[in-house]
């Protein structure tokens, strides 16, 4: 037994050896890999947003559906003062409006990544829905995500102002 023990000591040596010489695996490209576009500024964004939003406000004021059509997820979630309400429930109220004029400023964006920001800003306006006011300072946020390469939004809030 002692005879075989230098023996074993040796291959378990050489064993080793072979083990640390191994190349180390490298990350080769993937042929199927895009490349990233570049990323865009946070004013960028922010202004690509605020006009999309405003984009919105405007297609309120004229009772044009396309826009919300285009820049709405289907699972979008809207809250005001009148509830909750999905994508076809906004769409449908459009025409029970009267919008005279509205204003946007205090645009604040806060990204939380490549594909995610939420918008944050004061509308003023003068518009009746249903034959009722609707509140003239209201501060908005809405939250957008990029989907296939598309920034939609996923949620918009209003709190009429104080």
């Amino acid at each position: 037994m002692k005879r075989h023990l230098p023996l074993a000591a040796i291959i378990i040596m050489a064993f080793a050896g072979l083990c640390f010489a191994q190349p180390q695996a490298t990350a080769s490209p993937s042929p199927a890999a895009k490349p990233r576009a570049p990323r865009v500024s946070k004013a960028q964004l922010q202004r690509q947003l605020s006009e999309m939003e405003t984009a919105l406000w405007t297609a309120w004021k004229n009772k044009d559906p396309k826009p919300f059509q285009r820049h709405l997820a289907a699972d979008v979630v809207g809250v005001g003062d009148m509830g909750v309400s999905g994508k076809s429930s906004t769409t449908d109220g459009l025409n029970g409006c009267d919008v005279r004029s509205f204003s946007l400023s205090d645009w604040k964006l806060t990204r939380f990544s490549d594909n995610t920001a939420v918008i944050t800003y004061k509308g003023t306006q003068d518009a009746t829905c249903g034959g009722q006011a609707v509140p003239g300072t209201i501060w908005a946020s809405s939250v957008w995500m990029k989907r296939k390469g598309t920034w939609q939004a996923v949620f918009h809030q209003e709190t009429p102002a104080k």
